[in-house]
């Protein structure tokens, strides 16, 4: 089973964000468009004092996204990768046109996904980000 952990990072307050990951599933395989049926994420202000409470951020709650330009078949090793040279399979650029996603500095943030898959259990993976 792959190991659970938040993606840590920085942002600017009001700014936008391309959050990159490698997701796989149960089996260890990564994850392709193919595979998911939806996709939806949120973003949360956390409260570091006490790990069990978070705001939803106006506006960015429950957002459906396309899998299709999201999910990559294969990976990618492009310039915006720079943790391996496996690479991401996952790319999403924040939508902050409507709604600021990071509205604090000094604040941080949990941006949280929940790809639903044709078949099998739900795929959770999140971002720690700090506003800066």
């Amino acid at each position: 089973m792959p190991n659970a952990q938040d993606t840590p990072g920085a942002v600017f307050k009001n700014g936008a964000a391309i959050l990159l990951a490698r997701v796989v599933g149960a089996d260890g395989q990564a994850i392709t468009a193919s595979d998911l049926s939806s996709i939806r994420y949120s973003v949360l202000e956390l409260d570091e004092c006490r790990p069990n409470t978070s705001v939803v951020v106006p506006g960015p709650d429950g957002v459906a996204i396309a899998a299709a330009p999201t999910v990559f078949d294969t990976r990618q090793t492009d310039a915006l990768w720079t943790v391996d040279a496996a690479g991401y399979n996952f790319r999403h650029e924040l939508d902050v046109a409507t709604n600021d996603a990071f509205p604090k500095a000094g604040v941080a943030y949990q941006v949280r996904y929940e790809m639903t898959p044709v078949s099998g259990q739900k795929v959770v993976f999140r971002f720690h980000l700090r506003a800066v």
